[in-house]
């Protein structure tokens, strides 16, 4: 039994272990740091784009609320409906305080991701998500100010992908880039990134 005590208490140290070792690479102080490639401030961007509605839309449209924003597009085979559907997961644990978080698909295919697609598309997923897209120069625009990246890839068949950056960019209120989410990051890490950008809000409008 003493042998079998201690063979629990190994593997639950191993486990915290593990999720020490991620929080201080993706949250904590050990978070990779690369100078130019972090997002800049949504105040210091300067695009536009339309969303699912038709309506125009820019990043002081999201100024006032905590953001998550992400590229991708609805032909995408993998990344973006799993990105999509962690997002949703997010949302769901995080419950009514949701509908406070702006939540954004920004296309990085508008030859094929019309506004009429993109509402399509995110109907699939959160009631939060947003879908916005726009003509090849706004969306480069918009990438350059996250200081995410895309790239057109030919198929063999004649068709094309795309390759983009995966990451989801998570802004607090005032605009402020507060760190990036990674793919298949695991929801114990992202969500209270998520409520720390939330709470930040919080206790501004307490002061």
């Amino acid at each position: 039994m003493k042998q079998i005590g201690k063979i629990l208490i190994a593997c639950g140290l191993a486990i915290l272990a593990v999720l020490f070792i991620g929080w201080w690479r993706v949250d904590g102080p050990g978070a990779a740091s690369v100078p130019g490639k972090r997002s800049q401030p949504l105040t210091e961007m300067d695009f536009e784009l339309t969303n699912q509605n038709g309506e125009a839309v820019g990043p002081k449209t999201l100024i006032g609320q905590p953001s998550l924003v992400f590229f991708g597009f609805t032909y995408c085979p993998d990344v973006c409906p799993t990105t999509l559907s962690d997002i949703s997961a997010w949302l769901d644990e995080i419950g009514p305080d949701a509908e406070a978080l702006n939540t954004i698909l920004i296309s990085v295919d508008p030859d094929r991701d019309t506004v009429e697609v993109m509402a399509e598309y995110v109907s699939y997923f959160h009631p939060q998500i947003q879908g916005w897209t726009g003509s090849d120069v706004q969306v480069a625009s918009a990438a350059a100010g996250f200081r995410a990246v895309y790239e057109k890839v030919m198929r063999e068949d004649g068709d094309y992908t795309m390759n983009h950056t995966a990451g989801v960019f998570l802004f607090d209120a005032t605009g402020r880039f507060v760190t990036t989410i990674d793919y298949h990051e695991p929801r114990e890490f992202a969500v209270p990134k998520i409520r720390r950008a939330m709470q930040s809000q919080d206790e501004r409008a307490e002061t």
